[in-house]
């Protein structure tokens, strides 16, 4: 990436043959390829029928460049992860040296995740939503079966409530308070307010706003990394700033430790995949995207480590390993004392905190989005619809009414864990399908002679990348010493958690695309939907047996009435009669 680190650039062979939009569809037995390409590139797509369709016109407009890129990675990753996490990480690890080198892992982890993207995007250069866009096109058959499951897992877990909590946390800092579990709960909940309303009236300024936010985060993060530099000089009020590095790795890591740790590293990096959720408003994605979400990646994970070894020149690792999610405070108060300027600085962490809402919101906005213009959500409209504003405000809403539960559901000490781990868990799931669903689509492209990508990762990288997911699969279930984990319950919660929830996705799948249709004499077909700002997204209908045939003689693969495949529209009302005799 940037410098080839594990991308090998792919040249066309002479024999190799070209397609062009105008040649239909490709089959591959009952899979149906249609050509397609999107207003941002000049790639040509080849995708699965069933797939949501591209938007040659982005309803969102073109306004992420290479800085929105940057930040918009920079400012999901600099969120409350490097100010709460670290003091955790320590804990589990058991020693400095091994909480520095999960640090630096957390680099190589995320960079063989990227380059697992990077391939799907160039597979699919003008589709936005990234794990929704490519699990969809790795496993087409079962028919709408990982855009059910992803759908669904990714509207319930569609929410940012331990981020809003943290900000609160650093909110009650700046004026030292210790607030009460209610009283924490109250301004997550009006703090992520202000981040739903700030981005619903206008996509353009949304990325203005994330930008500005994101560099005051990058300049705070800077400024504290210099400051544990400075420290370590010992030219500040801190003596001996040496002490916790005389004896790196004195201390134990247990296997439940190692995983945990890990979790919360997992946690700390989420966002260098963020660009991908906007790929159809970025004008040549691939080569914008591999060379700024690098950068974004390299600036942080030298940020990241510089800030640790700041915390732990500043603060003594007994009362670091004690902190709960204030470890960046701390720093504060050892190196300033309780003066005016902690109170400045724990200002700016809560508006890096308030950055990553903002980050996180654009991001999983598009995600849902994407959901939901496959067809597998109710009221697809609803979803993919723009107005009135030009910003996908179905999403939004959704997803702040389900902050506001997870802010107020959960016993306050125990929200942050059970929420993080809750939210990697499935991820995990969900990266390793991905990564064996590369080497899927590798195959069948080649069965099928289609041109070969502009970027492919490395074989071996995609192997890292498959083992370090199995091993956030497999370890969890290690139990920790004594039985007890990270929170008042039952370790394993977070585990039966998740896994219940992809369950009861699939029965969900299983009953509306098969049980349900037989019982009442009906079949699911999809249809096309442009809407009135030009977004399209398909409609799954339900097509009673005796118009089966009439409806498949008159639809082409994607959905569209073959006889016009310029009215849209007009498949839709036809569609809507057939379903009015479902």
């Amino acid at each position: 990436m940037g410098g080839g680190l594990f991308h090998r650039k792919i040249s066309r062979e002479d024999d190799a043959p070209v397609y062009t939009a105008n040649e239909g569809a490709v089959s591959d037995g009952s899979l149906q390829y249609v050509v397609e390409r999107g207003g941002n590139t000049s790639e040509v797509a080849y995708q699965e029928a069933s797939g949501a369709p591209v938007e040659s016109d982005s309803p969102l407009g073109y306004s992420v460049g290479a800085i929105t890129i940057i930040f918009l990675n920079l400012s999901k990753m600099i969120g409350t992860g490097i100010y709460s996490t670290p003091s955790t990480i320590l804990r589990y690890t058991g020693s400095i040296g091994a909480a520095m080198f999960y640090w630096t892992t957390g680099f190589f982890i995320s960079l063989s995740s990227m380059g697992v993207y990077l391939e799907y995007a160039s597979y699919f250069p003008s589709r936005s939503g990234s794990e929704v866009a490519y699990l969809e096109q790795a496993y087409p058959r079962p028919k709408y079966f990982f855009p059910v499951i992803f759908a669904v897992q990714s509207v319930i877990l569609s929410f940012s409530s331990s981020n809003a909590i943290v900000l609160a946390q650093y909110l009650f800092a700046i004026n030292g308070a210790e607030p009460g579990g209610w009283e924490l709960k109250g301004v997550a909940v009006a703090g992520y307010t202000v981040a739903v309303l700030l981005l619903a009236f206008h996509t353009k300024y949304s990325y203005w706003l994330s930008n500005g936010i994101g560099m005051v985060k990058l300049l705070t993060l800077l400024f504290i990394s210099i400051t544990g530099l400075v420290v370590l000089g010992g030219h500040t009020r801190v003596t001996d700033p040496g002490t916790n590095f005389s004896q790196p790795f004195k201390g134990k890591i247990t296997p439940y430790g190692a995983t945990t740790a890990l979790y919360r590293i997992i946690f700390s990096y989420a966002g260098y995949e963020n660009s991908f959720n906007v790929t159809n408003e970025i004008k040549n994605p691939i080569k914008t995207i591999k060379k700024n979400g690098f950068i974004a990646l390299l600036l942080v994970t030298v940020l990241y480590i510089l800030a640790n070894v700041a915390y732990f020149a500043a603060v003594p690792r007994a009362e670091l390993e004690k902190a709960e999610q204030i470890a960046a405070s701390l720093f504060f108060q050892h190196v300033f004392g309780s003066s005016g300027a902690v109170k400045g600085l724990n200002l700016l962490i809560a508006l890096s905190a308030f950055g990553n809402l903002l980050a996180v919101l654009i991001g999983q906005s598009r995600q849902i989005r994407e959901c939901g213009r496959q067809g597998v959500l109710p009221y697809p409209r609803f979803w993919a619809s723009t107005r009135p504003f030009g910003t996908p405000l179905g999403p939004y809403f959704v997803k702040w009414v389900l902050t506001v539960i997870m802010i107020i559901a959960p016993p306050a000490g125990d929200a942050f864990n059970f929420i993080v781990d809750l939210q990697v868990y499935p991820a995990s799931i969900f990266n390793l399908t991905l990564a064996f669903g590369l080497i899927l689509i590798r195959r069948r492209r080649k069965r099928l002679g289609l041109p070969r990508p502009t970027f492919k990762v490395w074989d071996p990288v995609l192997a890292f990348n498959v083992l370090v997911n199995l091993y956030l699969i497999v370890m969890p279930w290690y139990p920790p010493p004594g039985g007890k984990g990270n929170v008042s319950f039952w370790y394993g919660t977070y585990i039966v958690t998740g896994i219940a929830i992809l369950l009861v996705c699939g029965i969900y799948y299983v009953g509306w695309i098969y049980v349900l249709p037989k019982a009442r004499g009906y079949r699911i077909r999809q249809g096309v939907i442009t809407l009135d700002s030009g977004a399209k997204t398909h409609k799954l209908f339900k097509i009673p047996i005796a118009e089966l045939e009439a409806w498949d003689a008159t639809h082409d693969a994607l959905g569209q009435n073959s006889n016009d495949t310029a009215s849209s529209n007009q498949d839709v009302q036809v569609g809507e009669k057939f379903a009015e005799k479902a």
